[in-house]
C-alpha cells in the first residue's frame, strides 16, 4: 500500500494554533502515515541602543516541538515524529527534551544537526553542545541504555527511542563530495537509524541515482524520497539557494513564463504529480511532503496519485 506523510512547522509565537491545525486538517483525509514537527533554534537579533550602540539577545519565533507534537497527538491520535537537533541546544536541553518525550509517550524521533544561525558563515554548536548528528545519535544512544549525559543511571528506562535521519540526494552543502556525505548516512545507519528521508528534490534521477550509490556504500535502510511542489516564483531563486538543490530547467522554464502565481502553482502541481507517479512506477513506497505554503498544492498532488 502507498503511503504518505508530511511536515509542519510550530505556530510563530503569539498566533495560536488555528493555521497549523489547518494545514493537518486539510490533509488527514488522505491518511498519512505520520506527521514531522520541525524544531528551530532560537537566534541572535540586534537592537539599537539610544546611544548608537547595539544589544544583543536571544530571541526564539515558534514554540517547543515537543509542547506541538503533543497537542496534535492528542487532537489527531497520529503518530508524530517531532525533530530532535544539535542547532541551538546544548546536551543537557536535548537530554531534557527525551524526558519530555519519553513522559508524553513519543519513542519516535528525527534526528538532526540542525541549519547554522542566520548570522553564522559555518555552524557552530551551542557551548555544550553537538556539532554532528552522530554524536545527537550517540546521546540518544546512551539515553536507551539507561545512562545520563553525566554518567550517572538512568533507574527507569521506558520504551528506547528510534529514530530516523536526513539524507541529500544533491548532497549536503557542507559535504565535500556525495561519497563522503553518503558515508555519513551509513555512518548514521550504524548508529542505528531506523530509516532516512530526503532533502527535498525536483529531479527524480537524482534520487534515483543517490540511492543506488548509497546501496552500493552499504546503505539498507530505507530512504524516503521528499518532495515540496513550487507554489511561487520567486521560489525559483529561494529554493537553489536554501535548500542547495536544483531546479530542471524545463520546470524552471514554464515557472519563469507563467502568466501570474496561480499559474506557478498548478505548473508546480503537475510536475509533482509526475514525480510522484514515477517514483510509484519505481516501486517506491512513500513519499513525504513538506508543507509550508504548499498545503493547497499538496491537497491536489494527494487527489491524483494515492
Amino acid at each position: 500500500m502507498f503511503q504518505f506523510s508530511f511536515e509542519v512547522l510550530p505556530p510563530l509565537k503569539g498566533t495560536g494554533t488555528g493555521s497549523l491545525f489547518s494545514t493537518i486538517d486539510q490533509l488527514m483525509e488522505f491518511g498519512p502515515k505520520y506527521i514531522n514537527i520541525t524544531t528551530h533554534r532560537s537566534e541572535y537579533v540586534y537592537t539599537e541602543q539610544p546611544d548608537g550602540s547595539f544589544h544583543r539577545s536571544r530571541l526564539r519565533r515558534r514554540p517547543g516541538t515537543i509542547a506541538v507534537a503533543s497537542a496534535i497527538m492528542q487532537r489527531y491520535n497520529i503518530k508524530v515524529v517531532p525533530h530532535l537537533v544539535c542547532s541551538g541546544f546544548t546536551a543537557e536541553d536535548i537530554e531534557y527534551m527525551l524526558l519530555d518525550l519519553q513522559f508524553l509517550g513519543m519513542t519516535e524521533i528525527f534526528a538532526l544537526r540542525g541549519d547554522k544561525a542566520a548570522d553564522e558563515r559555518q555552524f557552530r554548536p551551542e557551548p555544550g553542545g553537538y556539532s554532528h548528528a552522530t554524536e545527537l545519535i550517540e546521546h540518544i544512544n546512551n539515553f536507551n541504555g539507561g545512562h545520563f549525559i553525566d554518567g550517572s543511571e538512568i533507574k527507569v528506562k521506558g520504551t528506547p527511542f528510534t529514530f530516523g535521519v536526513a539524507a541529500y540526494p544533491e548532497k549536503h552543502e557542507e559535504a565535500p563530495n556525495l561519497d563522503a556525505d553518503i558515508s555519513v548516512l551509513k555512518l548514521k545507519q550504524d548508529l542505528g537509524a531506523k530509516y532516512a528521508v530526503t532533502q527535498l528534490f525536483y529531479d527524480n534521477t537524482r534520487y534515483y541515482q543517490f540511492v543506488e550509490q548509497a546501496r552500493k556504500a552499504g546503505v539498507t535502510i530505507p530512504i524516503i524520497p521528499a518532495l515540496k511542489p513550487l507554489t511561487k516564483r520567486s521560489q525559483l531563486t529561494i529554493v537553489p539557494k536554501t535548500f542547495h538543490v536544483d531546479i530542471p530547467q524545463p520546470l524552471a522554464e514554464a515557472a519563469a513564463t507563467a502568466a501570474d502565481e496561480s499559474q506557478i502553482a498548478q505548473i508546480g502541481v503537475e510536475w509533482a504529480v509526475g514525480q510522484c507517479r514515477d517514483l510509484k512506477a519505481h516501486g517506491i513506497p512513500a513519499i513525504h511532503f513538506y508543507t509550508m505554503s504548499a498545503t493547497d498544492s499538496i491537497r491536489k498532488i494527494l487527489n491524483q496519485v494515492l
